[in-house]
């Protein structure tokens, strides 16, 4: 048994033996959902980043790095990213925690759709509930897809093997231990992914002979990999290689930044806000995941992957396989098992989150409410962990193609979040006047964008029109209509009262 493998049997069996403790931790939905509100900022600022962030940090970023280094879009992607992060971290992360415990103490965001309006129809929950599962099963199975990336280049099994090993290894713990065990596995994974890009990019760095070194190799393989503005080719199948592709223009530049607007309606990224046991502890957690849980780990990666144009003799057939690669180049097989550990840890970190929103939605928002309403809080958890099951099963079948790219399903999830979302969030936290049809038609617009766009043939990030449409959506009917009723409107008040 070779040292990469014994390293990666120990990580594993301290996360499943996190999932067997926090099983005892679990007894209500609230608990398996929310963790019973009751995370410290150091657990929710690196559970957040963790799940944010998931496989694609280690092996989409990365390979668009090493495909086109600063040229084409990476560059431009992890601005947008810290930009958008460090937004919803600074103004929506305490609004909501606050909210969401003055509206009827909601543990899902349907639910906190639902009671912040009033919504009797129930329309707000189940259309909410609709699409976060339609755009959770893309994003679950882009975390498959780069798990089975990892045992594909790690230990040069069968992709699709690899896949089932990847999807077991992450439904048994989410399965045992709910949000607990999410959030504290997230922890120890969101650490491990800081460290690993830390010092892969700083050793990395070191072995070139530092960032001007670098920089010239770059260029001397084509300039375009040290321009933003210039795009870069890069195809094995192909045969084409780091070759100049002319400028990206605004539109990509545009769509590139976009990105940053998706932290607004990530479930998985703001039930983190929601779980914080006081708000008084949200500025402690954005400091410590601004600095050690986003921009290190952002530009981290995008430093591995240009290392990786210098390093390797020959080009990569995947150029999302550059960080696995690397690390077993550069380090010893023990170093290398810890990092390629990290990877697990990034891939995990965010599947899990996810399959638990899916699994909220479910349980809480269908079950519950339209089959068994007087479901008890234990039959409750066990349908969420069902649940959990039937969405990775689902997820493992749209992940079997081992031509997926890890980036471009993510890429789709994360639109589909941001516009169906992130207006109807930023609108319920920071509009008085928002009307429940106008928050009902903006997460329909935004959704139903995201899915039409592809159709129009444009190079526009499908988030940016969704994005639009929604807010107007949000703005027009609301104004048009009757508007919110005074006691929707003096709970607002209350909200923005506290400090």
């Amino acid at each position: 048994m070779n040292a990469t493998l014994i390293t990666f049997i120990v990580y594993l069996a301290v996360m499943i033996t996190i999932g067997i403790i926090t099983y005892r931790m679990t007894n209500t939905l609230s608990d398996y959902v929310l963790g019973g509100r009751r995370l410290n900022s150091w657990v929710t600022a690196f559970s957040a980043a963790a799940s944010d962030f998931s496989g694609w940090l280690l092996i989409g970023l990365p390979g668009a790095a090493y495909a086109a280094g600063f040229g084409q879009w990476s560059l431009w992607i992890a601005v947008g990213l810290a930009i958008g992060a460090m937004i919803n971290w600074q103004y929506v992360a305490k609004r909501l925690r606050i909210y969401t415990e003055f509206s009827k103490d909601s543990i899902t965001l349907p639910e906190f759709f639902e009671n912040r309006y009033r919504d009797r129809t129930n329309l707000l929950r189940v259309i909410s509930a609709l699409f976060i599962l339609a755009f959770f099963l893309f994003y679950t199975a882009s975390g498959l897809v780069a798990g089975a990336k990892l045992f594909q280049g790690t230990f040069e099994i069968d992709y699709h093997l690899a896949l089932i090993v990847g999807a077991v290894i992450i439904v048994a713990y989410t399965f045992l231990g709910g949000f607990l065990a999410v959030s504290y596995t997230d922890f120890i994974q969101g650490f491990l992914m800081f460290l690993a890009l830390l010092f892969t990019s700083l050793i990395g760095i070191i072995q070139v002979g530092g960032f001007g070194e670098l920089f010239n190799q770059l260029g001397s393989i084509n300039t375009s990999l040290l321009d933003a503005f210039q795009a870069t080719s890069y195809s094995a199948g192909d045969g084409v290689f780091w070759e100049a592709a002319g400028s990206i223009g605004i539109v990509g530049i545009i769509s590139a930044l976009a990105w940053g607007l998706g932290y607004f309606g990530q479930p998985h990224i703001l039930a983190r806000f929601m779980a914080i046991r006081s708000h008084k502890e949200v500025r402690k957690a954005r400091l410590i995941s601004v600095s050690m849980g986003l921009v290190i780990p952002l530009y981290g990666a995008l430093i591995v992957g240009m290392l990786g144009i210098v390093t390797f003799d020959q080009p990569l057939d995947d150029p999302e396989q550059v960080f696995i690669q690397l690390v077993q180049v550069v380090y010893n097989p023990w170093i290398a098992g810890f990092l390629l550990a990290a990877v697990l840890a990034a891939i995990m970190s965010t599947v899990d989150s996810q399959l638990l929103v899916s699994s909220s939605a479910l349980s809480e928002d269908f079950y519950r409410k339209y089959l068994r309403k007087e479901a008890t809080e234990k039959e409750l958890v066990w349908v969420g962990r069902l649940a959990v099951l039937l969405i990775a099963v689902i997820a493992l079948m749209l992940a079997w193609n081992e031509n997926n790219s890890v980036l471009d399903l993510v890429s789709y999830a994360w639109a589909g979040f941001g516009a169906t979302f992130g207006p109807a969030i930023l609108f319920s936290l920071f509009w008085r006047r928002t009307s429940r049809n106008g928050i009902l038609t903006g997460i329909i617009v935004g959704g139903l964008t995201i899915f039409l766009w592809g159709n129009t043939g444009s190079d526009l990030y499908e988030m940016v029109p969704g994005f639009v449409f929604s807010s107007i959506a949000i703005i027009l009917v609301s104004l048009i209509g009757s508007g919110p009723s005074e006691e929707i409107k003096e709970e607002y008040d209350k909200v923005i009262k506290v400090k």
